[in-house]
């Protein structure tokens, strides 16, 4: 069958593989392997795999399983937030193989397009949190806080470890902590967790991470801990919803170190958890141990402007053994989706987003006192706490009926995270399951919750490239610009070498799209996802049939926001 994927996507064909073959001295691929894979190791069985598929096939059997996944509209947060893709982005970017197969930029001269959108998120992250320096994305929020963790722990350690504890405070996200206690583990470091409110620094500590804002929703006031964290030379790390930092003081403003957070919802999908770019900022003192990548604006041999990766000697193919980080094409991707977010809404645009998501957040909390409910947090930005004690099952059937899911934490606590994808009908929805009774509603233009010591006045995205585009061709033009100036598969090979976003057919990225997929929430109850479970243990049953690692089953298991702990 010559639609099989393997005759499709496998580029040599049996001439190729003859013609190499001959060059080589070979006679046959068998006896090639023969001469490179020692006998002992050799695979002489057959492996126990599934059948191959064609195209066709593979995406019919793919639809039947993205079925069994259940689409809610999902109000749990915890970094994780419904998000509009601009149309012109998704189709010009996340769809387009000229952007989506480009090589990482190692090489300066065939990724000035490229290099230029991973300037413009940098930009963007450092007007948002206020801070001089920052990367172009790493993996998660969770890897980030550890890398601001790491940098500082080697930072005030640099001799003796002397200061080996690090402060948490416990209203973080619960992924985040369990990231952080797993990397702080094998190096010695103490985690100490507590309200930041009744914590006093002291020369004991290397640093200390705070929610901003928390997990419970609450929008705190920082700068007070932050001088007194100074005052012991002990670092400040702020993990800050991006969104929230339009209408928020930045972590720099505030006196911070180091800001950390996810650009999930600058547009991209939330995907079941990922990926998405995390973004990593600091002061300039920390330039030279900064993790990730670092976009900086140089010189060509004409005098010109150009752009390069600053400060290579991190990276693993110079020094191996002194990297911090790796790079890859998916996670860049990821991070121009959202650095263009922003270049097509500007300013006014993420300023007006942001306040609609609050404005909205202030309304329901309005509702939610109008019914007797008690609101935890009277400080928010997007997300609320509220007892719901003996109702809270009552609320739970009434929101799975409505294909709503929110957070439940425990002690008959509900939690609802709202999100720039809300309209007035979802608004409605969300006080009808809670209130049980079906009213009009109006949503105030201007919200509140945010204390007014620490709303924003300082500008953010003044660069001319966050204020040029706002029709769709002008944004398509620059999108391909851009993509013009890049070498990616759709001109040649690449010689250089390659990783996974290349290596994927059109027909495997196809579904990353599909709203089954795309819209999923990463703890969202376990029956609402049959379709990724049943992925995922295929993988495991191929993986241990690869391996015959029978005696380990259970590769990876993704459970329900229920699951959590909170301490």
């Amino acid at each position: 069958m010559k639609d099989k994927f393997l005759y499709r996507h496998i580029g040599p064909d049996n001439q190729d593989a003859a013609e190499m073959l001959k060059t080589i001295g070979s006679n046959s691929v068998d006896e090639l392997i023969g001469q490179t894979i020692p006998q002992a190791i050799r695979l002489t069985r057959p492996l126990e795999l599934s059948a191959p598929l064609s195209e066709y096939d593979y995406l019919t059997a793919l639809r039947n399983k993205a079925s069994k996944n259940k689409i809610f509209r999902s109000y749990i947060g915890m970094g994780y937030y419904n998000t509009i893709t601009p149309s012109v982005i998704r189709r010009n970017i996340l769809e387009n193989p000229g952007w989506y197969t480009q090589y990482t930029p190692y090489q300066a001269e065939i990724a000035q397009g490229r290099l230029e959108a991973l300037l413009n998120y940098q930009t963007m992250v450092s007007d948002l949190t206020g801070l001089e320096i920052a990367n172009a994305s790493l993996l998660d929020e969770g890897t980030a806080a550890a890398e601001a963790m790491l940098m500082f722990f080697h930072h005030k350690n640099k001799r003796n470890v002397d200061s080996p504890k690090f402060f948490v405070d416990e209203d973080i996200f619960p992924q985040t902590l369990a990231v952080l206690q797993t990397k702080a583990e094998p190096i010695g470091i103490e985690i100490i967790t507590g309200d930041h409110r009744e914590w006093t620094p002291d020369d004991s500590y290397f640093g200390a991470l705070f929610q901003y804002p928390s997990a419970s929703g609450a929008i705190h006031n920082y700068s007070d801990i932050i001088a007194k964290c100074k005052a012991q030379n002990v670092y400040t790390t702020l993990a800050a919803d991006i969104m929230a930092l339009a209408l928020l003081t930045s972590p720099g403003e505030l006196g911070a170190d180091c800001a950390v957070g996810n650009t999930q919802r600058f547009g991209v999908p939330m995907g079941y958890g990922g990926p998405h770019a995390a973004y990593f900022a600091t002061h300039e003192d920390f330039k030279r141990v900064i993790p990730g990548r670092i976009i900086g604006v140089s010189l060509d041999s004409k005098g010109k402007n150009a752009l390069r990766m600053a400060l290579q000697t991190r990276e693993q193919h110079i020094r191996r053994e002194k990297a911090t980080s790796n790079i890859c094409t998916a996670q860049a991707l990821l991070a121009i989706m959202a650095g263009m977010y922003a270049a097509w809404h500007g300013q006014e645009g993420i300023k007006s987003i942001a306040l609609k998501i609050n404005a909205t957040t202030a309304a329901l909390a309005e509702q939610l006192e109008r019914a007797g409910f008690k609101v935890n947090n009277t400080s928010f930005f997007d997300t609320l706490t509220f007892v719901a004690g003996d109702k809270l099952e009552t609320i739970r059937k009434a929101a799975e009926a409505r294909k709503i899911n929110f957070a439940y934490p425990g002690n008959g606590l509900i939690r609802v995270s709202l999100d720039e994808t809300v309209s007035i009908c979802d608004f409605a929805d969300i006080v009808e399951v809670i209130k049980g009774i079906n009213e009009e509603l109006t949503i105030n233009e201007e919200g509140l919750g945010i204390p007014k010591e620490i709303k924003r006045t300082s500008e953010f995205l003044t660069h001319a490239v966050f204020n040029r585009f706002r029709s769709e061709t002008e944004m398509m033009r620059y999108i391909k610009r851009l993509e013009n100036k890049d070498l990616s598969l759709t001109t040649s090979m690449i010689a250089l070498g390659s990783c996974t976003m290349k290596l994927n057919a059109a027909t495997e990225l196809l579904p990353i799209t599909w709203p089954e997929f795309s819209a999923m929430h990463p703890f969202v109850p376990g029956d609402q996802v049959i379709g990724y479970k049943e992925i995922l243990e295929e993988l495991e049953k191929d993986l241990c049939t690869s391996t015959k690692l029978w005696g380990t089953r259970r590769v990876c298991r993704f459970d329900g926001y229920q699951s959590l702990s909170f301490g």
